[in-house]
C-alpha cells in the first residue's frame, strides 16, 4: 500500500497518483544507499588488495634454501617500508617447511586451506588482536626433497578501506539529497500539468447553463479521459431523451384530462342556466358523471404508469403464483363483464401447478393483468344475442423454464401496422369509438419489462372476421422442476 502522504477525507486523484509515484522512489532510496555502500566497499578494497598481493609476492621471493635449511632474509629498509603506514597496521608472517616461524608475528591466524596451491596468492578476511584485517597469503615451493611448502602471509587493518568507501559514499549520495527534492518537485509539476485538462473540463461543465444538455467536446481531452467524456455524453443523451419523454407525457396527459374537465365545466354551466327542466338537468348530471369517471380512469392510469416506471430500481420481488393472481383478477372483473354481456373465462394451469411460480411483484403483476382484461373488455363488442368472449390463460413449461400469460378476445383485432404504436402512451387504434386513456398497454409493457418478460400481439382467430386479439406475455423463470401430481397434470378450465 502506498504511503498516505496526503491524508484527506475524500480520495484525491492527484494525491493517489503522487503517492504511487513517490512511494517507490522513497522506498528505493534506502535500497540505493545500501547497494552503493556495498559497491563502494568493493571498489575501495581493490587497490589495497593488489598492494597486499604485491607485498606477499615480494616477501615470497625472499624465502630461500641454504644448506638444506629454509632461510628468510628481510633487509631492514624493507622491514621499515613494510611497517610505514599512518592509518593501518601491517602484520606479516613467514613459516618454514615444518611450520616453524621464520619471521613476523607468531599469532597471525593460519589460512583455512588444507591443500594449498603453490604460487597462488589468495585473500581472506580475518581478525588479528581484536581488529578486522584483510589477509593475503601464498605457499612457496621449497627446493628440498619431501619438504612442505613455506607459508607467507601479510595482513592489514581496514581503516584506509573504510575511509575511502566513506568518501565514495559521500561523493555519490550527497548529490542525491539535492536531486531527490528536485525530482519530487518535478513530479509535482508534471502531475499539475497532466491533470490540467480535467480542471478545464470541470470549468466547462460548471459554465454550462442548466438547460444545456448538448454533448461535451471530446476532441480536446486526453485519450484516457475520452471514455469518461463519452459516458457523460451518453448520460446526457439519455437524460435529454428522458426529459423530452416526460414533457411529451405531461403534454399528452394535460390534453387527455382537458376533454373530460371541459365536459364537466360545460355540463355544469348548462345545469346552472335558467329554464332547465328536471329531465335536462338529469341528462347534464349523467354527462357530468361520465366525464368524472373518464377523468378518474385517466388519472388512475397515469398514476399506475408512473408507479410502474418509477419502481424499476426498488422493485420488491417475491415468489408469485401467476395462475393464482390471474384468477383473482378475473374474478374481480366479473361484474363489469356481466354488465356488458361478455363471457369471461380462465383456461390454463391450476394454482400451485409446476412452473407457474416466478419471482416478481404481485401488485404490479395484478395491475398488468387487470389492464389486459380492461383493454379486452373495452374493445370487445357484445350483446345479449352475440356475447363477446374473453379468455385469460396461463401456460407453463417447467422443463423449458417458460411461463406464458395470454389474454384473448373476440374483438375487431389490431392491424399489424399498429401493433407497435399501441404501446405508446395515449395512442388508441383508429376506427374505434371506445372511451379510454391509451395507457393500458404501455403500463403492461412497462411492468413486463421490469419482470424481464416479452409482450407480443397477434390475431386470436386468424382468417376469421372479426379476428380478435391475443396478447402474449412470455416470462423466463428458473427454479426446481418437479413432476406434477395426477390432479395437477390436467389443466383447469373455469368459466365466469
Amino acid at each position: 500500500m502506498p504511503l498516505n502522504i496526503f491524508q484527506r477525507e475524500q480520495r484525491s486523484l492527484f494525491g493517489e497518483i503522487l503517492d504511487w509515484m513517490l512511494t517507490p522512489l522513497l522506498l528505493l532510496w534506502p535500497v540505493s544507499l545500501a547497494l552503493t555502500w556495498v559497491v563502494a566497499q568493493s571498489i575501495a578494497g581493490k587497490p589495497f588488495d593488489r598492494a597486499l598481493e604485491y607485498n606477499v609476492q615480494a616477501l615470497a621471493q625472499l624465502v630461500t634454501v641454504q644448506q638444506r635449511r629454509v632461510v628468510f632474509n628481510l633487509p631492514q629498509p624493507a622491514r621499515e617500508l613494510l611497517r610505514a603506514d599512518d592509518s593501518d597496521l601491517v602484520y606479516y608472517q613467514v613459516l618454514g617447511a615444518r611450520a616453524e616461524l621464520l619471521s613476523g608475528e607468531r599469532d597471525l591466524p593460519p589460512p583455512p586451506d588444507e591443500y594449498p596451491l603453490v604460487g597462488e596468492v589468495r585473500l581472506r578476511d580475518d581478525e588479528m588482536r581484536g581488529q578486522d584485517v584483510r589477509v593475503a597469503y601464498t605457499w612457496v615451493k621449497l627446493d628440498l626433497p619431501g619438504a612442505q611448502p613455506a607459508l607467507v602471509q601479510v595482513a592489514e587493518t581496514r581503516e584506509k578501506r573504510s575511509v575511502l568507501a566513506t568518501e565514495i559514499i559521500k561523493g555519490v549520495m550527497l548529490p542525491q539529497f539535492v536531486i531527490l527534492p528536485l525530482a519530487v518537485l518535478l513530479v509535482w509539476l508534471a502531475l499539475v500539468r497532466g491533470i490540467k485538462p480535467l480542471s478545464q473540463l470541470e470549468e466547462r461543465i460548471r459554465a454550462r447553463k442548466p438547460d444545456d444538455l448538448s454533448p461535451l467536446e471530446d476532441r480536446t481531452v486526453p485519450l484516457e479521459v475520452a471514455p469518461l467524456v463519452s459516458s457523460i455524453n451518453d448520460l446526457l443523451t439519455r437524460l435529454k431523451d428522458s426529459i423530452a419523454t416526460q414533457k411529451r407525457f405531461l403534454a399528452d396527459a394535460a390534453h387527455q384530462l382537458k376533454t373530460p374537465l371541459a365536459g364537466l365545466r360545460m355540463q355544469a354551466d348548462l345545469a346552472q342556466r335558467e329554464g332547465f327542466n328536471a329531465e335536462e338537468l338529469k341528462q347534464s348530471l349523467k354527462q357530468i358523471g361520465r366525464s368524472s369517471i373518464r377523468a378518474t380512469h385517466t388519472v388512475n392510469q397515469l398514476l399506475a404508469l408512473a408507479r410502474a416506471e418509477g419502481s424499476g430500481q426498488v422493485l420488491a420481488r417475491q415468489p408469485c403464483d401467476l395462475a393464482q393472481l390471474t384468477m383473482e383478477v378475473v374474478k374481480d372483473s366479473v361484474p363489469r363483464t356481466m354488465d356488458r354481456h361478455i363471457d369471461l373465462g380462465y383456461d390454463g394451469a391450476r394454482p400451485g401447478a409446476p412452473g407457474v411460480r416466478l419471482e416478481g411483484n404481485p401488485t404490479l403483476l395484478k395491475e398488468m393483468i387487470r389492464n389486459l382484461l380492461d383493454n379486452a373488455i373495452s374493445y370487445t363488442p357484445s350483446s345479449i344475442e352475440h356475447p363477446g368472449v374473453i379468455t385469460a390463460r396461463v401456460l407453463a413449461d417447467p422443463f423449458g423454464h417458460v411461463l406464458l400469460l395470454q389474454v384473448e378476445d373476440s374483438g375487431p383485432g389490431i392491424p399489424a401496422s399498429e401493433r407497435e404504436l399501441v404501446f405508446q402512451p395515449f395512442y388508441r387504434a383508429l376506427g374505434t369509438n371506445v372511451d379510454g386513456s391509451g395507457l393500458g398497454l404501455p403500463i403492461v409493457l412497462e411492468i413486463a419489462r421490469q419482470h424481464d418478460a416479452e409482450v407480443t400481439l397477434e390475431d386470436a382467430r386468424p382468417g376469421q372476421v372479426p379476428p380478435g386479439t391475443r396478447v402474449n406475455v412470455r416470462f423466463v423463470v428458473s427454479g426446481e422442476i418437479r413432476v406434477p401430481a395426477a390432479a395437477e397434470a390436467e389443466p383447469a378450465q373455469e368459466g365466469l
